[in-house]
């Protein structure tokens, strides 16, 4: 187990959702319990149901759109977040620790990635 800090604004979402579903029935999973997004059934929501939620709303996005979406998973944001915290200048281990790898080189090697945008901001920053 480890613990993630929130920002307030996480917090109370957090808050608002764990208030409009009502009282969850006790389950233990894995060893783990106080699943914080459960389906129909009260159960926990597992991968499955995120990637069928993420290519649905893909699905409908493309339906009506000529910019189409690319087919991502929910794994991609996950990406996205390393790479927009380490381009925002986030130290790096913090970024391990909130992403939760034991290897730093697991972090910047295969999460953080670079962009235009942040080559482009380091080069003007730091020319001379």
């Amino acid at each position: 187990k480890r613990e993630l800090p929130l920002t307030e604004r996480a917090y109370q979402a957090i808050q608002r959702i764990l208030k409009s579903r009502g009282k969850a029935q006790p389950l233990i999973v894995g060893g783990y319990s106080n699943f914080l997004f459960l389906n129909r059934e009260g159960l926990p929501k597992v991968a499955g149901n995120y990637e069928g939620m993420v290519r649905g709303l893909i699905k409908k996005y493309n339906k009506y759109h000529t910019d189409k979406l690319p087919n991502i998973t929910p794994h991609s944001f996950r990406h996205t977040y390393c790479t927009n915290m380490a381009n925002r200048g986030m130290n790096p281990n913090t970024l391990q620790y909130l992403m939760g790898h034991a290897n730093i080189s697991m972090t910047l090697g295969y999460y953080a990635h670079g962009t235009f945008q942040s080559a482009k901001a380091e080069l003007e920053r730091l020319a001379c």
